[in-house]
């Protein structure tokens, strides 16, 4: 699993007693660990925190730009899907091309097309800006990991990727308190307009101080039908996972993508075997621990994700908060993210990372079951134990997985290592989000009839239910313009009843997730890369 770099550094995992590395203190600051860790989360955080910020400028963009609840929807979507199909193939422009490059590349596309869309003024202009916006957060996510691989020793790995971690899940929570302040008190192009002087300090850091690692055996060539196999294969997943709440799981087409998908990974697979530099060399499969902390990942994002989705319609639907009220609730868990990530890759560099995932995930399914016992008139104090307990339990997978995948990994081939992290955390996100949401709705579709009728509300005509019933699993309250307000209050008194029943059965199933994760820890170990204990200069 080692391997020996050029001139310019070594890589965690190498042994050999090369030159003096470049990230040695008298090659000043170019290539220092820690100042490439700041440059490096500067990146990140500007990535992350797109994630969540957009989606509270929705509605907002949807109002100023005239656009339909389709559209809108297709602000995230196609930002997500662009991300998640080129991640892999991204990481392997990086192990060729260098993660330096990459890694700039990917800074001043972002922060171009956020300022793109700050000034597109029609639906259509953001969308496609969005798209870019995920090709180029696709360069840069498994960039900055590789960057970090080949510049910290493995005794200081863990905790780089502890504050990573941090990093992404501060900004990840982060995102919708701030977006809430600026699309209140500025306007929704702040919202995109905050990335161009973020990407700015970014792309001005890489310039002074990353410092371009590349192993000898790097790969020279590109497998350009693996590429268009995978790519293939993670569009019609993806498309099926994001389309499947609107066509419904029973329909035709959900299945004809998700079989394509199968069709198509197979057929990767398959090829992969007889090229000669493969996009992914499928030997990386072999190592149990690698591939368990492929699983883990897209179990953590499935029961981390899909939970907290419903979350934040509680808060803001069935508790009526405002956003930014509703982000503030949530700082219990992202304290926790804050505070447990460098403890967690302190406490794995000790240990290594089987206890700490494990006893993350076992906290997580905990959080998740208090979850499913919230009411509509639980307070503030009993949310934010179970906010925090679930922030304090994902910071060890977070930098856990992250380190195990990557560990596992030839130093040739960590952006494609990146990649697949990445790309496990985006896939399980976008399962957790489906499959909850099946959940959720099927439990509102059984219930909301019965509740409705036992309240002694006027009877439904079908097409009036299936609306109310599209509303309810949002937590919204359907009550018509005009009645009585003694009805009112009955009518949101079900809604919220059922919500809150859905609610508890999704997060029923992230624990149960979580709780299978549990198993799935125990067949982690940390990586060769870790264990060789080789530095990278003195830090």
């Amino acid at each position: 699993m080692t391997s020996q770099t050029t001139v310019d550094a070594t890589g965690p995992g190498d042994k050999s007693s090369a030159a003096p590395p470049a990230s040695a203190p008298a090659a000043g600051l170019r290539g220092h660990p820690w100042l490439t860790l700041i440059t490096v989360a500067v990146g990140v955080m500007m990535v992350a925190l797109d994630g969540t910020i957009v989606a509270i400028a929705n509605p907002a963009i949807q109002k100023d730009l005239g656009a339909t609840f389709a559209q809108v929807q297709w602000i995230t979507n196609g930002y997500f899907l662009a991300l998640a199909v080129s991640l892999i193939t991204a990481g392997k422009l990086g192990d060729r091309f260098g993660h330096r490059q990459t890694f700039l590349i990917g800074v001043t596309g972002f922060a171009a097309a956020s300022g793109a869309i700050g000034l597109s003024s029609s639906i259509a202009a953001v969308v496609t800006f969005r798209v870019f916006q995920g090709l180029f957060g696709a360069l840069l996510m498994p960039a900055a990991l590789g960057l970090l691989r080949a510049t910290f020793p493995a005794e200081k790995l863990n905790m780089a990727l502890g504050i990573w971690g941090m990093v992404i899940g501060a900004s990840t929570a982060g995102g919708p308190i701030l977006g809430g302040v600026l699309v209140e008190h500025v306007n929704w192009q702040s919202v995109f307009f905050i990335n161009v002087p973020v990407g700015a300090l970014a792309l001005l850091l890489g310039v002074l101080i990353l410092l371009d690692h590349r192993a000898e055996n790097a790969p020279r060539s590109f497998d350009i039908p693996g590429i268009a196999l995978l790519s293939g294969a993670m569009f019609c997943l993806v498309w099926a996972l994001i389309k499947a709440p609107a066509w419904h799981w029973g329909n035709g087409r959900t299945w004809a993508f998700i079989g394509a998908s199968v069709v198509l990974f197979v057929a990767f697979a398959l090829w992969e075997t007889r090229v000669r530099e493969p996009l992914i060399p499928l030997g990386l499969f072999r190592s149990i621990p690698l591939s368990a902390g492929v699983v883990l990942m897209v179990l953590m994002a499935i029961a981390f994700m899909g939970g907290l989705f419903f979350v934040t319609f509680y808060l803001q639907n069935v508790h009526g908060m405002r956003p930014i009220n509703a982000g503030l609730h949530l700082l219990p868990l992202t304290g926790m993210m804050i505070v447990g990530s460098p403890l967690a890759g302190a406490a794995i560099t000790k240990l290594g990372p089987r206890i700490p995932l494990a006893g993350g995930m076992a906290a997580t399914a905990i959080a998740m079951y208090g979850m499913s016992t919230l009411k509509a008139d639980t307070g503030s104090g009993v949310m934010s134990i179970w906010f925090a307990l679930l922030g304090l339990g994902l910071a060890p997978v977070m930098v856990g997985a992250t380190e195990v995948i990557v560990g596992h990994a030839p130093m040739e081939l960590s952006g494609v290592a990146g990649g697949l992290q990445q790309a496990a955390m985006q896939i399980g996100g976008s399962l957790g989000t489906a499959v909850l949401g099946a959940v959720m709705a099927s439990r509102v579709d059984s219930d909301l009839a019965g509740n409705w009728n036992g309240a002694g509300l006027p009877k439904l005509t079908p097409d009036q239910l299936g609306k109310a019933s599209e509303a309810v699993q949002v937590g919204v309250a359907p009550v018509p313009k005009g009645v009585p307000e003694q009805v009112a209050a009955k009518i949101t008194d079900v809604a919220h009843d059922t919500f809150i029943s859905g609610m508890s059965l999704a997060s029923l199933v992230a624990a149960g997730v979580a709780a299978v994760a549990v198993l799935v820890a125990l067949l982690t170990k940390r990586g060769a890369n870790a264990e060789a204990g080789a530095g990278v200069g003195h830090i």
